[in-house]
């Protein structure tokens, strides 16, 4: 049966809550573990539903996985599988990550294209350019991403675009190649950092963490490791923007304030004051209306584009009009329908999207495409009139341990409700 969130408007969040491991980081970390034999062991992962999918394509790769809780296990074995299993892969985009670590490993990769998120087209042109770059042929055969190479050789790469997945796999391989690496334009998102420590601990040489310019000095091999999952950043926001469009007071534990400066400047652009620890934050309101705010989104350290939604449903509720451009997925705008279902005014043309805020949105029935669309709908849902349900949240659950839980210690109104809708 189909599940979907009621949600109750009128709540003000206020409360502590806690943050665990980054969605973005965790399934990358899981990919890294085939560059060594043997067991790693990751901690502080978030306890979603994209954990054991990725769980279930390293097991088709011949690895033995255990996920308890923050816990995941991996034995990797000495001669892992090259081929991923189509049926694992399709459910989950960022499994395209074990591609680097398996030419690396295995000289040969056969990645199903993968499934995942509709919120745009997101080609693996730079991934297959960079492996290229590398010493490997690759090439897209029966729905499958094929690279294979007798020898890969440090190289000079330079990206058009600072994806995060097309560095990470170009990162994974690197660390095995022979000689030096160079990758110019680089994602520079907390948890590539992340990836990097994780790799240093294996015995990866890296140098440039956190730049736009990585070298990456290849090894003859590695060793298996135990790392700790960095907070999730957007996780952490999610529940900012929660905050301020509630007109709450909200703490946030286990994030790095630092990971999101520009989210919490752009909170106190719209009224909100904040207060930031080692490990997390405060988002405060006052009960005061927030003020509208215009985001653009960018590669980090910009206004990142998973956090689209919950700028627009902030700034339908805002005092004034807002202008949010889109500049990393084109597709990420289809949120605003089902925003408009609720009483947004807003209107898209392109890469943007004009959102004039009114005091109160309403009810209505909703469906989430993505992840972040469906956070972004149930922070709506708080600030609209009567009963809002949001279906489809299998989406939310792949991003959000602990969603409904979390909220409702909040003080939220929102309850897990099974039935099939009324469409």
């Amino acid at each position: 049966m189909a599940e979907h969130f009621a949600v109750d408007g009128g709540a003000r969040l206020q409360g502590t809550v806690d943050v665990v491991g980054a969605k973005n980081s965790v399934l990358k970390l899981m990919a890294a573990a085939l560059l060594a034999e043997g067991t790693t062991t990751l901690t502080n992962c978030p306890e979603i539903l994209d954990v054991p999918l990725m769980a279930d394509v390293l097991r088709s790769l011949g690895c033995t996985v255990t996920v308890e809780h923050d816990t995941v296990t991996i034995d990797v074995p000495a001669d892992p599988s090259a081929e991923a299993d189509y049926r694992s892969v399709s459910k989950l985009r960022a499994s395209v990550c074990v591609l680097g670590p398996l030419v690396a490993r295995c000289r040969r990769a056969v990645v199903p294209l993968p499934g995942g998120d509709a919120i745009g087209s997101r080609p693996l042109d730079m991934h297959q350019a960079g492996l290229r770059k590398l010493g490997a042929t690759t090439e897209i055969a029966h729905g499958r991403v094929v690279a294979t190479a007798e020898t890969l050789r440090g190289a000079q790469i330079w990206l058009d675009f600072p994806s995060v997945g097309a560095t990470e796999n170009i990162l994974m391989a690197a660390v095995l190649a022979e000689g030096t690496t160079v990758i110019d334009n680089a994602a520079r998102e907390p948890e590539m950092v992340d990836l990097c420590l994780m790799l240093q601990q294996m015995g990866a040489k890296i140098d440039g963490v956190g730049s736009s310019t990585l070298t990456v000095h290849g090894v003859s091999g590695l060793s298996p490791t135990q790392h700790r999952v960095i907070g999730d950043r957007i996780v952490g926001a999610t529940w900012a923007f929660a905050a301020v469009m509630t007109r709450g007071e909200v703490t946030v534990r286990g994030v790095d304030p630092h990971h999101i400066d520009l989210v919490l400047d752009k909170l106190r652009s719209a009224g909100a004051s904040t207060d930031v620890s080692g490990d997390g934050f405060t988002v405060a309101m006052d009960g005061r209306r927030p003020k509208a705010v215009d985001f653009v989104t960018l590669p980090y350290p910009g206004f990142a584009t998973d956090l689209q939604p919950m700028a627009i449903a902030l700034s339908a509720v805002a005092d004034g009009t807002s202008m949010i451009t889109e500049n990393v997925f084109e597709a990420r705008f289809r949120f605003v329908d089902e925003m408009v279902r609720l009483g947004a005014d807003a209107r898209t043309d392109g890469h943007h999207a004009v959102v004039r805020g009114v005091e109160q949105l309403s009810s209505a029935p909703v469906w989430a495409s993505d992840i972040r669309a469906g956070a972004g709908l149930v922070l709506a849902g708080l600030c609209a009139e009567g009963r809002t349900a949001v279906w489809d949240v299998e989406h939310i659950d792949r991003g959000y341990p602990r969603f409904v839980e979390n909220l409702s210690s909040l003080g939220a109104g929102i309850a897990r409700v099974v039935g099939e809708p009324d469409r």
